[in-house]
C-alpha cells in the first residue's frame, strides 16, 4: 500500500488494515482549490499535518466545503520535496491512545505543498497567484514563536531581516518578509480582505504576527518599496485581521514503534527523513488524541465553518482566558513540576512519572486544590474537565515520548507565568491565604534543588539549558547535599526576585516555606522523595 492518490484508489487493503480513507476525491478537490483557494497555511510540519489539516478533512468528508489547504514552507523546503510531493501531500495520521491502541487515517485535505523558502520560483509564483485571488480567506501559521522574531537577543535586527528591508519585497527571505511581500501583491491586485491567523503555541500570537508584519511594511514604506496606502491596508483590521488563537495538541517526533506497526500492516515507504536543516519528519504523524483550537472570530473575507470541525470560534478575551487557563493553572504548571522532580528522581519519561504516586499526588494538588480556586474560566472549556483529561489521559500516555529533561529547559523563563500568575492571584484575594499553599512552594523548592545538578541519590546530574542557569547556580554555590545549613540565607535574594516568580516571595509571605522545603530536600540522599511524602502524605 502506497500513500498517494493512486495508492488509495484500491480501498480494500486500507480498510482491512483499519486505516480510514478520505471520503472525497483528492484530485478534484486539489483542482478546485488551485482555481479558487480559500486557505493557505505557512509551516508544513507535524502540528499542521496532524491537527489543522485534519480539521479541513472533517469539513470535506461532511460536504461542508469542496476545497482544501495549500501548504507553504518558508524554512525547510526539503519537507515539500521529500515528504509532500512523493505522497501527493497526503499524511498518514496515527492517533496514540493512552490505553496503547492507535487510530489511523489518511489525511488528504492538503491540495498541494509549495516551497516558499526561495528554492522554487515556480512554487513561489503559484503562492503569489493564491494571494492575488480574491477568493483567499485566510493564511494561517505554525512556524514556531521564533518565526515571528525580527531581532536577536541583543535587540538588533537579524541580518536576514536587515537585508530584506534594504532589498525590498522581491528579495524577501525571512518568513515575515515573505508574508508581507505576498500581502503587497494582494493589495496591488485589488486589496482583497484576508485574515492572518497565527496558530502557534504562544500567548497573544496574533499580536506578535501583526507587529512583525507591520514592522516590515513600515520599513519598506520608508525605503520607497511600498506605498503608504499599502501600510494603511495592513493596519486596517477590516482589511487585514490578525485573530488570536490558543492551540493545544502534542505531536512528538515520529516513533519507531509506529513506523514498524505501519510496515507490518503493509504500508510502504514510511521511514522518516532528515533534511539538510536537520528536520526529522516522516510521511506519517503520530500524536495524542486530545486537541484544542480556540480562535478569535475575525475573518473579514469569510472563513470555512471551522466550528463544525471542533474549533471554538469566539472573541479575543475568551481566547486569552483559555490560554491563561492552560498555561497558568491546568497544564503547564503540572508539566514543570513533573520536569524538575522527574530529573531529580531519575525518570526519563513524563508518562512514567504519572505512575509514581508521590508525583501524581503533587500535580493533582497543584491543579485541583491550588490552581482551580483562582483559575481563569474561559467559558468554552471546563477547567476541571481539562485537568481531568490532563491527569488521566494526556500525561500518563505511554506513547508520548516526552522527557522531563526537555520540559525542564528554560524553567526560569516559565515559572513567572506557570506559577507566578497563580501566586499573584492568591496575593490579591482577601479570601485566600497564599501562606496555605503547599504543592506550589514544593515545586519551587524542587526547582531550586534541581539547580544544584545533583540527583536524589547524590549523583551528578545534567541540568537542562536555561538563560539564567549560570547566574542562579552562582547564587547557590557552596550549598552541599547532606548539609542543609549551608543553604541558610542564600535563597532569599533569589526568592525576592519578582522577575523569577512574578512577585517578591518574601513580601508575599512564602519565602520561609520554600526555603524550609528546600533545606529538607538537602538532608541527604533520598531526601527529595522523603520531603514529597512528608509534605503531601504517603
Amino acid at each position: 500500500m502506497k500513500l498517494s492518490y493512486e495508492g488509495i484508489q484500491n480501498a480494500a487493503p486500507w480498510n482491512q488494515a483499519g486505516i480510514r480513507l478520505p471520503g472525497y476525491d483528492w484530485r478534484a478537490m486539489s483542482e478546485k482549490t488551485r482555481q479558487a483557494p480559500v486557505w493557505v497555511h505557512f509551516g508544513a510540519g507535524n502540528i499542521f499535518r496532524g491537527f489543522i489539516a485534519g480539521l479541513q478533512q472533517r469539513l470535506l468528508n461532511e460536504g461542508l466545503t469542496d476545497r482544501g489547504i495549500i501548504a507553504a514552507e518558508t524554512f525547510d523546503g526539503e519537507i515539500i520535496d521529500r515528504i509532500y510531493r512523493p505522497h501527493d501531500a497526503m499524511t498518514l495520521m496515527v492517533t496514540l491512545r493512552a490505553d496503547g491502541s492507535t487510530d489511523k487515517e489518511v489525511i488528504a485535505a492538503i491540495a498541494e505543498g509549495l516551497r516558499a523558502d526561495g528554492g522554487s520560483r515556480e512554487d513561489f509564483s503559484a503562492l503569489t497567484t493564491c494571494f492575488e485571488n480574491p477568493s483567499l480567506q485566510l493564511a494561517s501559521f505554525t512556524i514556531t514563536e521564533k518565526g515571528y522574531a525580527l531581532q536577536g537577543m541583543d535587540g538588533s535586527l537579524l541580518p536576514v531581516v536587515k537585508a530584506d528591508l534594504e532589498e525590498g519585497p522581491d528579495s524577501a527571505r525571512h518568513a515575515m518578509s515573505i508574508v508581507t511581500a505576498l500581502l503587497n501583491r494582494r493589495f496591488l491586485a485589488g486589496a482583497g480582505p484576508i485574515a492572518l491567523v497565527s496558530m502557534d503555541n504562544c500567548s497573544h500570537n496574533g499580536e506578535k504576527l501583526r507587529a512583525s508584519v507591520l514592522a516590515i511594511a513600515d520599513g519598506w514604506e520608508q525605503r520607497g518599496f511600498v506605498t503608504k496606502d499599502f501600510v494603511a491596508y495592513v493596519k486596517d483590521e477590516a482589511c487585514v485581521s490578525f485573530p488570536w488563537s490558543m492551540i493545544d495538541k502534542i505531536t512528538p517526533r515520529p516513533a519507531e514503534a509506529v513506523e514498524r506497526e505501519l510496515g507490518a500492516l503493509g504500508v510502504e515507504d514510511m521511514a522518516p527523513v532528515v533534511t539538510g536543516k536537520h528536520t526529522f519528519i516522516a510521511p506519517f504523524v503520530n500524536a495524542e488524541g486530545p486537541q484544542y483550537l480556540v480562535v478569535e472570530d475575525r475573518f473579514p473575507n469569510g472563513r470555512p465553518p471551522l466550528e463544525k470541525a471542533g474549533v471554538y470560534l469566539t472573541d479575543r478575551d475568551t481566547v486569552n482566558r483559555t490560554e491563561r487557563m492552560k498555561v497558568t493553572t491546568c497544564l503547564n504548571p503540572l508539566h514543570t513540576a513533573l520536569a524538575v522532580y522527574g530529573c531529580l528522581l531519575g525518570y526519563e519519561s513524563i508518562a512514567a512519572e504519572m505512575q509514581d504516586e508521590d508525583l501524581k499526588r503533587l500535580v493533582c494538588r497543584i491543579g485541583y486544590q491550588e490552581g482551580l480556586p483562582v483559575v481563569t474560566d474561559p467559558g468554552v472549556i471546563d477547567p476541571k474537565a481539562f485537568i481531568d483529561e490532563v491527569v488521566t489521559e494526556r500525561l500518563p500516555n505511554p506513547f508520548m515520548p516526552d522527557t522531563p529533561q526537555r520540559i525542564a529547559t528554560d524553567t526560569s523563563q516559565k515559572i513567572p507565568v506557570r506559577f507566578g500568575e497563580t501566586l499573584k492571584a492568591y496575593a490579591a484575594d482577601d479570601q485566600l491565604d497564599i501562606r496555605a499553599l503547599t504543592a506550589i512552594p514544593l515545586a519551587l523548592a524542587g526547582w531550586l534543588r534541581y539547580l544544584l545538578a545533583v540527583d536524589d541519590e547524590g549523583k551528578p546530574m545534567t541540568v537542562s539549558p536555561d538563560p539564567m542557569l549560570s547566574q542562579l547556580q552562582e547564587a547557590l554555590r557552596g550549598i552541599v547535599l547532606g548539609k542543609p545549613d549551608t543553604a541558610r540565607g542564600k535563597l532569599l535574594p533569589i526568592l525576592k526576585n519578582p522577575v523569577l516568580f512574578g512577585l517578591d516571595l518574601a513580601e508575599a509571605g512564602l519565602s520561609d516555606k520554600v526555603e524550609a522545603l528546600f533545606m529538607r530536600e538537602l538532608r541527604g540522599p533520598g531526601a527529595v522523595r522523603e520531603t514529597l511524602r512528608e509534605t503531601l502524605g504517603a
